[in-house]
């Protein structure tokens, strides 16, 4: 099977990226990954979900233009030097890569996503205030060679 990620651009000011993540959601549609690149005046969303299929119409039925595209998954030992070497065999074959997904790390039922924020002192006082637990430094390096 084919894997297919769903890409659709937003505009970039605040609620725009919630809005599609919530059409979804309410479908009962789960993301597995997704990456986001943004510019001044626009963002590039772009999701893998099982349901890609389902996934398309929801979001094309909510207003949004939405591509598919082809995308491959790959195993990468997870050791120091693993991404490197697949890059490697990658860059041998002169293949182009023209962006990829980072890895989340999972704990239980919950994954640790990393975020880069504008302010990020006031982002940690709200997800707290939100109830949200932050994952300091240390812990995080615990999960990662725990």
């Amino acid at each position: 099977m084919k894997l297919q990620q769903l890409s659709l651009f937003l505009e970039n000011r605040p609620g725009r990226l919630g809005a599609p993540l919530e059409a979804i959601a309410k479908e009962g549609i789960n993301i597995l990954t997704l990456s986001l690149a943004d510019t001044a005046q626009f963002g590039i969303l772009r999701l893998i979900v099982r349901e890609w299929d389902k996934a398309k119409q929801v979001l094309e039925d909510a207003g949004w233009v939405v591509n598919l595209t082809e995308v491959v998954a790959v195993d990468v030992l997870d050791r120091p030097g693993g991404l490197a070497e697949a890059l490697a065999v990658l860059e041998g074959a002169g293949l182009n890569i023209e962006y990829m997904y980072a890895f989340s790390l999972r704990r239980g039922d919950k994954a640790i996503l990393i975020f880069r924020f504008e302010d990020p002192d006031r982002a940690i006082d709200v997800l707290l205030e939100k109830g949200l637990h932050v994952v300091d430094g240390d812990e995080l390096l615990s999960v990662v060679s725990g």
